[in-house]
């Protein structure tokens, strides 16, 4: 299993004057745990689950391109842009950009957008549903086309570009990780297009992810893909620490143990990727614990 981090607050002590050297020792921290991946989300406003929108909030490529710089082996990647927030082609310039700068260390991670208030406070167009998703689609047709360097016209739905050329070209090309679950649109999409998708642990309760998994195995079966080469992913809570109190949000703290069993239990779900949001993400201590539970899911 890989575990990755996602970063969703930064109202830190000191911010923003302390906010640059709070976000390197971060991101530092994760890579030298251990861990697989490192995330943030693609908003401009802090969503209402977190906080009010007035919190602290870094854009997301600018945040993941500073954390390209003092890392060595961690992965990077937005937890999900949506797709309404930049132009296509542009999005996939700035995405291949990182990939280049971290030596192959990039995801694109996408959705279909959702937050209204943003669009609205920053004058971003916020089509209707079915027209974001159109988007969406075009989007992830595109970013194959120009990952794969591969400058012909495109002609989409609603997407028309002359030339999308790419160059640099990727190091890697850049996994696409589509999040959501929706059953009828989102995990198709999945099915047809990306790499891996993500589910939200909260509120899916024990049948929810294999019933989810289920229905992504259904829409691979229709479109001819192979279930198994597309990866599975989950964000979920949890803080890690020893004293079993009350977290800054609200939850329980876990022990290395009942972290560890609490991965077990997503892995026996079908999940192969889980990414933790931690309310002590800023506590160099966390990271000793979240070394020693990779430690004990790597043993036999």
């Amino acid at each position: 299993m890989r575990v990755g981090l996602q970063v969703s607050s930064f109202t830190w002590d000191g911010a923003p004057e302390t906010t640059g050297a709070t976000w390197r020792r971060i991101a530092r921290d994760a890579d030298d745990a251990g861990l697989a991946s490192l995330w943030v989300m693609d908003h401009f406003f802090q969503i209402p689950v977190i906080g009010p929108p007035e919190l602290d909030m870094l854009e997301a490529y600018t945040t993941l391109a500073h954390a390209a710089a003092v890392t060595r082996r961690i992965e990077l990647g937005t937890l999900v842009t949506g797709v309404t927030y930049r132009h296509p082609g542009i999005l996939l310039k700035t995405v291949t950009t990182l990939d280049v700068l971290s030596g192959g260390r990039a995801w694109l991670g996408i959705g279909a957008a959702w937050s209204e208030e943003e669009h609205q406070g920053l004058g971003v167009p916020y089509p209707p549903t079915r027209e974001r998703f159109r988007l969406l689609e075009d989007t992830l047709r595109l970013a194959r086309q120009m990952f794969a360097d591969d400058d012909s016209a495109f002609d989409g739905e609603v997407l028309h570009l002359d030339r999308p050329l790419n160059h640099p070209r990727p190091v890697r090309r850049p996994p696409i990780m589509v999040g959501g679950g929706g059953e009828k649109r989102t995990l198709r999409l999945v099915a047809q297009y990306a790499d891996a998708c993500n589910l939200f642990d909260t509120g899916l309760g024990p049948d929810g992810i294999p019933r989810k998994l289920q229905v992504l195995r259904a829409h691979c079966e229709d479109v001819g893909r192979d279930y198994d080469e597309i990866g599975k992913s989950v964000l979920t809570r949890l803080t890690l620490g020893v004293s079993g109190r009350e977290a800054p949000d609200g939850s329980l703290e876990h022990s290395v143990d009942q972290a560890v069993d609490r991965l077990g239990r997503l892995g026996d779900a079908g999940i192969d990727h889980v990414i933790l949001g931690m309310a002590n993400d800023t506590s160099p201590a966390a990271y000793a614990l979240i070394a020693e539970v990779l430690r004990q899911l790597d043993q036999p």
